[in-house]
């Protein structure tokens, strides 16, 4: 059935305005008629059946019938990543999302490569993909931002996964060893971390130093690794 997330309240009876893009998606593209229906969800209030219930010549409304699942929280995992090309960029928000991450956030490092980030487009394939993988709400993507200012501004109670090319205990006994908890993973850019950053990461005293394996990972597949790993030994693949 067709998922959709619309950021607006969900109760029984509600009626729901889809965007103009996805009212276009659920008229034209899936010739949705009045009665059919779909499910929505809003990341706050469960996931709901709604039926169609007027097709206007610009846009739609939806009636919320009847909540299907209850609300959950999303694994309390955290993404940190390089800007990177725009492609691999894309390819680790989506997988990210795939994945779980509660949120998505660039990072802008010494090695950095100059970006032009278009924060829309990375929103709308966050969203996108919670839709199809059947999560019930989507993560925010946060706009790039200096690895010292994120270091900075630090909570101390989330561990910091730091996955380090140049060597570390490996993922797994490294997450096993430290167990469950609010958590980030960092993934630098195609050409490292300087030495300094290196240096500083790994003095943190929430900072975990990983190893990803022995062949050096593209920034996107590592973010994918990582996150798969990081699932695997604390995260909620076995609910």
């Amino acid at each position: 059935m067709i998922r959709l997330h619309i950021p607006q309240p969900l109760s029984a009876g509600a009626a729901l305005a889809p965007t103009l893009d996805q009212s276009r998606y659920l008229t034209q593209v899936m010739r949705l008629k009045a009665g059919d229906p779909l499910l929505v969800f809003n990341g706050a209030d469960g996931e709901w059946r709604c039926a169609m219930a007027e097709v206007l010549k610009k846009g739609a409304v939806l009636r919320a019938e009847e909540q299907v699942r209850a609300q959950v929280r999303p694994p309390d995992v955290h993404l940190l990543i390089a800007t990177v090309k725009k492609s691999a960029l894309e390819f680790a928000v989506e997988k990210a999302t795939e994945l779980g991450a509660a949120r998505i956030g660039l990072v802008l490092t010494a090695r950095t490569q100059p970006q032009h980030v278009r924060m829309d487009r990375l929103a709308a394939i966050a969203e996108e993909s919670a839709e199809q993988t059947g999560r019930l709400d989507v993560p925010v993507v946060e706009a790039p931002r200096k690895l010292a200012e994120v270091l900075d501004g630090w909570n101390g109670a989330r561990r910091l996964m730091f996955c380090d090319e140049t060597g570390g205990e490996p993922a797994l006994t490294a997450l096993a060893a430290a167990g469950a908890g609010p958590w980030a993973i960092l993934i630098g850019p195609e050409g490292g971390f300087s030495p300094e950053e290196r240096d500083r990461l790994r003095a943190l005293p929430f900072t975990t130093a990983v190893s990803l394996g022995p062949r050096v990972l593209r920034a996107d597949t590592a973010a994918t690794a990582a996150l798969t790993l990081w699932q695997a030994a604390v995260g909620d693949w076995e609910r």
